[in-house]
């Protein structure tokens, strides 16, 4: 059994901690603020294993004294930044989930994390198996979702709602020379709702609702 320690801690460990093939680069444990708090724990391990990044995700419930472990995962990671945890309520159940970096982006605007939630049901995190797929995720408490923001040539974002383990579209607005503003139906098709042409200084506006159409106080 794991001694019952309530606490939140971050680590990061110098190369070398281990042996030569495998060392231990970033540590993050939190016991106060996932799911049930105080009833719940999560530990965050970065690996190097010969040169490859993972990451180990185990979630544990208190029962009634003692941690038991409920969950793993182990994920391979590109990421060179710090895994920087958020955790918060992203699907508005009134439990936190947490999400951490990991992966690389093509462009530095884009962070790529992995989305955990929490099951009061099953007394354990879901993993979001496409999460990454929505850079610059947060939650929208406007349309009680999930919005992702995409910078490339141009913008897009993203509206999802976390469907059993996944995020699944509904709606989307793409910036360039032009504004396209999209409603997704439940078989994934596209309705075009409006198409205007837009300047270069609207391009990367990033958008808290769609219909009607509203930036972020902060764009």
């Amino acid at each position: 059994p794991v001694s019952i320690t309530d606490s939140i801690s971050t680590k990061t460990i110098a190369a070398g901690a281990t042996d030569i093939n495998t060392e231990i680069i970033e540590t993050f444990v939190d016991s106060m603020n996932v799911g049930k708090k105080g009833k719940n724990k999560i530990e965050l391990i970065k690996h190097r294993v010969f040169g490859d990044n993972y990451i180990i995700v185990k979630f544990y419930n208190k029962v009634p004294t003692r941690w038991y472990l409920q969950n793993t995962y182990i994920y391979e990671c590109n990421a060179l930044m710090n895994l920087d945890p958020n955790i918060a309520d992203f699907n508005n159940d009134n439990f936190n989930d947490i999400t951490f970096i990991s992966a690389q982006a093509a462009r530095g605007a884009n962070e790529v994390r992995r989305l955990f939630v929490y099951d009061d049901y099953k007394k354990g995190l879901t993993s979001i198996v496409n999460s990454e797929y929505y850079p610059n995720m947060r939650y929208n408490k406007e349309l009680n979702c999930i919005d992702a923001f995409l910078v490339y040539g141009g913008s897009s974002t993203v509206f999802a709602r976390i469907e059993g383990d996944s995020l699944k579209k509904f709606a989307s607005i793409h910036n360039d020379s032009h504004r396209t503003v999209y409603e997704i139906d439940e078989f994934g098709k596209e309705k075009l709702l409006r198409k205007d042409k837009i300047s270069s200084e609207d391009t990367y506006i990033r958008y808290i609702n769609y219909n009607p159409l509203k930036a972020y106080k902060e764009n």
